[in-house]
Parts: structure tokens; C-alpha cells; sequence
């Protein structure tokens, strides 16, 4: 009886594996398909209008659509850590697709589409490696949701990563909010900012950025770690590419040179620049 038993139990834990396995694939491609078609949308109504005031809502909106679509098919409901886990990632793309948006209006458009968006297969790559970016960073919580009613019990990791998360969330909103402030004041006019956190790091709001993507890749470890090393990968890509766009590709890059060329003669920037780091404060 004891040897059939535990047949019938093993038979069943194979049979239930794979079930698993095309859940979370499902998820997975259902947040590609939700991801992507924001993206191609975005894309096509810019392109027609020959604007980037619709890119970093898209990027934004995609990142919260994402986090909540897989947390609604992934059995999330009820799941302390998706649950949290999802509500984090809206209520950050919320506030920083509101200020990035506000800004693109109040400057009349990113210099960073200047000849780009005119030209629709160009400007589609832009788009295109939103739609990556957006993908990967929320690998971790899309794989909470799509585990969710496997997971096991809230751990010490969870509540480790929830606080760094909320410290990168803070560190970054301090740091639009001061810059904002800085350039709402006319006397600070074709200046730049050295003061409150950008006088410990020329790039703070980017640390926290980093910071806070760090945190809930350590919460997707918590939850989806046990599972196997494509979990594993998954979540710590997340950060990973966070940095890599960060600080190699159109982050710090493209304002340090923006900025070389329009204080680098300043001996005062110069020596900000010497002195201050460029992403982690008191860390050159």
C-alpha cells in the first residue's frame, strides 16, 4: 500500500511540473504580448505625429500594465509577496511616468529625439528597446506573479529587499523633486545642480533607479529562486539591465556629455565633477 502510494504521488508531482512550466511561459508571453503591443501603438501614433510626448508614458504605463495584467492571470491574488510586489512597481511607474511626462510638456519635447523621430524605422528602435527594457526589469515581478500560488512562506529576504526598494524609490524622488525645484527658479537659469543630493553623486536619481530594481530583484529571488536557474537569471537580469542602459547607453552617457558641453570650460564644474561621483555617492 505504502509502495503505491508513493507511486501515485510521484506520478502526480511529474504530471503537475509541466503544467507549471507552461503557466509561467504563458505569463511570460502574455506580459510580451501586453508589453510590445503598448509599444507598437505608442510607436505608430508618434510616428504619424512626429512626437516623443507620448514615449515615456508608454514606457511607464507598460511597466505598470505589466506588473498588474500578470499579477491578474498569475493567481496573484491574496499573495502577500505579489501582491506587494506588484503594487511597489505601479506606484513607482506612476509617479515617475507623471513627472517624466510633465517635463516633456513643459521642456516642449527630449532632446534626445532630436532627428530621430521623423524617421519611423529609427525611431521604432527606440521603441523597440523599450519594450526590452521594460520586459526584463520586471522579470522578478513577473515571475512572483506567475509562481504565485507555489511560492513559499514570506522570508527575511523579502522584507530586506521591500526596504532597499523603498530607499532606491525614496533616493530617487527626492532627487527629481530637487532638480525640479532647481530649474522651476530663475536665477538658476542654463545652470546646473550641485546641491542637496546631486552634491554627493552627479546622478542621483539614476542611483536610486538601480537601487530600488536591485531590491526587488532580491524579493524575486525570495519567491522564485527554488524553481531553477532560468528564475534565478531572470531576476537578477533585472538590475543588470537597469545599469547596463544606465550608465552605457542612454543615461549618464548622454547628459555627461551634454554637460561637458555646456559647462566643461567652467573651472566651478570641473571641479564639481572632480569631486563629486558620477553614481554612487561618496563613491569615486
Amino acid at each position: 500500500t505504502t509502495t503505491t502510494t508513493t507511486t501515485t504521488t510521484t506520478t502526480t508531482l511529474q504530471a503537475t511540473q509541466p503544467a507549471v512550466m507552461v503557466s509561467v511561459a504563458w505569463v511570460i508571453g502574455a506580459a510580451s504580448v501586453v508589453d510590445f503591443g503598448i509599444q507598437l501603438v505608442g510607436w505608430a501614433i508618434s510616428s504619424a505625429l512626429k512626437t516623443e510626448k507620448y514615449y515615456d508614458l508608454c514606457g511607464s504605463g507598460a511597466f505598470a500594465a505589466v506588473a498588474v495584467s500578470t499579477w491578474a492571470s498569475g493567481e496573484g491574488f491574496g499573495v502577500p509577496r505579489a501582491t506587494w510586489a506588484t503594487c511597489a512597481v505601479v506606484a513607482w511607474a506612476v509617479r515617475l511616468g507623471a513627472f517624466l511626462v510633465t517635463r516633456v510638456h513643459k521642456d516642449g519635447g527630449d532632446a534626445r529625439f532630436d532627428g530621430i523621430k521623423e524617421d519611423p524605422k529609427t525611431f521604432g528602435i527606440y521603441w523597440f528597446v523599450q519594450g526590452v527594457w521594460v520586459l526584463v526589469t520586471t522579470m522578478p515581478v513577473i515571475l512572483i506573479n506567475a509562481n504565485a500560488a507555489t511560492q513559499g512562506p514570506w522570508r527575511a529576504l523579502d522584507w530586506i529587499g521591500f526596504v532597499i526598494f523603498a530607499a532606491g524609490f525614496t533616493i530617487e524622488t527626492i532627487a527629481d523633486r530637487q532638480k525640479r525645484s532647481f530649474k522651476a527658479d530663475a536665477k538658476n537659469k542654463g545652470r546646473y545642480i550641485d546641491s542637496g543630493l546631486w552634491s554627493i553623486s552627479r546622478h542621483p536619481n539614476y542611483f536610486g533607479e538601480i537601487t530600488l530594481w536591485t531590491g526587488m530583484s532580491l524579493v524575486g529571488l525570495s519567491g522564485v529562486a527554488k524553481y531553477g536557474p532560468g528564475e534565478i537569471i531572470g531576476c537578477v537580469l533585472s538590475p543588470l539591465m537597469v545599469a547596463f542602459l544606465i550608465t552605457q547607453l542612454s543615461g549618464i552617457p548622454l547628459l555627461e556629455k551634454s554637460a561637458d558641453e555646456r559647462w566643461g570650460k567652467e573651472e566651478a564644474y570641473q571641479k564639481y565633477k572632480r569631486e563629486t561621483p558620477v553614481l554612487v555617492p561618496f563613491f569615486k
